[in-house]
């Protein structure tokens, strides 16, 4: 009986169930949000280390051509904090932290040249892999809790996120990974 009395005493209480002042899944978005606006900053630093280490033009080039996607990414997420009324806030994010620490290791143990490229993008892509998987979590959170507006500016985001990860693939794959696994260890 105790269990029914709180769901109608939820159900009553204004804005219902699902209402955006008390909804978990609302807290849970909003925490999101604001890892993500922190990891965005962060790549704002660490992409230009990675384009300065990077010796593959083409990569330089895709690396320096996502510093200024990701620097519209973070004006994109300012409007979705306006969308849902809330000021943007940025709360360390230890998952991008940890990835962005990873590819200064990379960087600092490979040999310049291609190797050191093959290094830069399997550490991009575990970025764009995580900012993937994010955005499409936050832009379905937006969904289910009717924030259109924000959940339709995740998804450009998202578009964005997924088009550099395809985009350094097609690096990848042919041209920096050959000439990569063509290169012989010097410690013979």
């Amino acid at each position: 009986m105790a269990t029914k009395t709180k769901a109608s005493a939820k159900k009553s209480s204004g804005s219902g169930e699902y209402g955006m002042e008390e909804s978990k899944l609302m807290k849970l978005f909003e925490d999101s949000l604001k890892d993500i606006y922190w990891a965005e900053k962060a790549l704002t630093k660490a992409l230009p280390k990675m384009a300065k280490k990077a010796s593959s033009e083409e990569l330089i080039e895709a690396l320096e051509s996502h510093l200024g996607e990701t620097e519209g990414q973070i004006q994109k997420l300012e409007q979705v904090f306006e969308a849902i009324g809330k000021k943007p806030v940025a709360k360390k994010c230890e998952a991008m932290e940890g990835l962005i620490k990873e590819a200064e290791e990379i960087m600092k143990d490979t040999d310049d040249g291609a190797m050191r490229d093959a290094g830069i993008i399997a550490a991009a892509q575990k970025v764009e892999h995580y900012e993937i998987a994010t955005y499409g979590t936050l832009r379905t959170f937006a969904e289910i809790l009717g924030m259109n507006d924000a959940a339709s500016i995740l998804e450009e985001i998202l578009d964005e996120e997924k088009a550099a990860d395809e985009k350094l693939t097609e690096i990848a794959v042919n041209t920096i990974n050959v000439q990569a696994a063509a290169e012989v260890e010097d410690d013979e």
